[in-house]
């Protein structure tokens, strides 16, 4: 019998907003308890009044959920400032040419500024509040360059929020090498450093990347996950259920149902019991 304190973590689901689906399968784990944190797109078809009413009556059944913002800066979505630039067509950039322009210093961290301003501002606008967190939509917000625009506007805006960092923040013996993870990592030093020099708070560490590409089976990766996973640490995961909306703007669609299932199933509380851990 396990007599210590359980550890209480984040789990959180990205992309409320996205579409009708996704915002579905969210709207059910939060009131199942399953998750304790979501965050919102602002620049997406799925979000408006409805919507956030929805995510909000889930919430008070689920108080120990959080509602974050989740920044939204690359393609194909499209800004709310009218100057935002560099722009492929109408729409941002794809991540892998912002996260390019940015390691070359070719963005206008004072537009990026702007822009997330302008989601901050929606986002008040449509919940009445500020988020309780603020992160990124495909990581952006740890760009070189993007980084500085967002966390001062962060600062500006939403000073008691906390931001997602994406690195395991671990002695280096004790990090996964997984390219992906170790991009994240890399990405997240400065982050850390620079949110912490404007006294913003960020979760301690982070877990939930993964190569959604080979669908693998999402059990199995949610118990790595959680393997030492300290306290307040962060788990990342995107539930959903797939519609003509989801397959015309994400590649990520059959995966969510399966993250979903599982997350719904009785197997995921049994795996946190097992791991001593909480969603607290």
């Amino acid at each position: 019998m396990n007599d210590t304190a359980p550890r209480r973590i984040w789990l959180c689901a990205d992309d409320y907003g996205l579409s009708d689906g996704v915002n579905r399968a969210i709207l059910d784990l939060i009131e199942r308890g399953r998750l304790n944190a979501t965050s919102v797109m602002m620049v997406t078809p799925a979000i408006g009044r409805d919507a956030a009413a929805a995510l909000q009556a889930a919430v008070a059944k689920n108080p120990r959920c959080a509602i974050g913002l989740h920044v939204t800066l690359t393609a194909p979505f499209r800004p709310l400032t009218l100057h935002f630039r560099p722009l492929d067509g109408d729409m941002f950039l794809p991540f892998q040419k912002l996260l390019r322009a940015g390691m070359l210093r070719r963005l206008d961290a004072e537009l990026v500024h702007a822009e997330v301003l302008a989601q901050l501002d929606a986002f008040r606008e449509l919940f009445g509040r500020v988020p309780d967190y603020v992160d990124g939509h495909q990581h952006a917000q740890l760009f070189p360059q993007v980084r500085d625009g967002f966390l001062r506007a962060v600062k500006q805006r939403a000073p008691e929020a906390w931001v997602r960092q994406g690195g395991l923040n671990l002695p280096l013996t004790q990090r996964i090498t997984g390219l992906k993870t170790l991009v994240l990592d890399v990405l997240s030093t400065q982050f850390r450093s620079k949110a912490a020099r404007l006294g913003l708070r960020f979760n301690p560490t982070f877990a939930g990347a993964y190569d959604f590409t080979t669908e693998p089976d999402f059990g199995p990766l949610m118990a790595q996950f959680l393997n030492g996973l300290p306290e307040g640490g962060l788990v990342m995961c995107h539930p959903g259920f797939v519609d003509e909306t989801l397959r015309s703007l994400d590649p990520l669609t059959t995966q969510r149902e399966k993250e979903h299932g599982y997350l719904a199933s009785d197997d995921f509380p049994a795996l946190l019991a097992l791991n001593n851990v909480t969603l607290g």
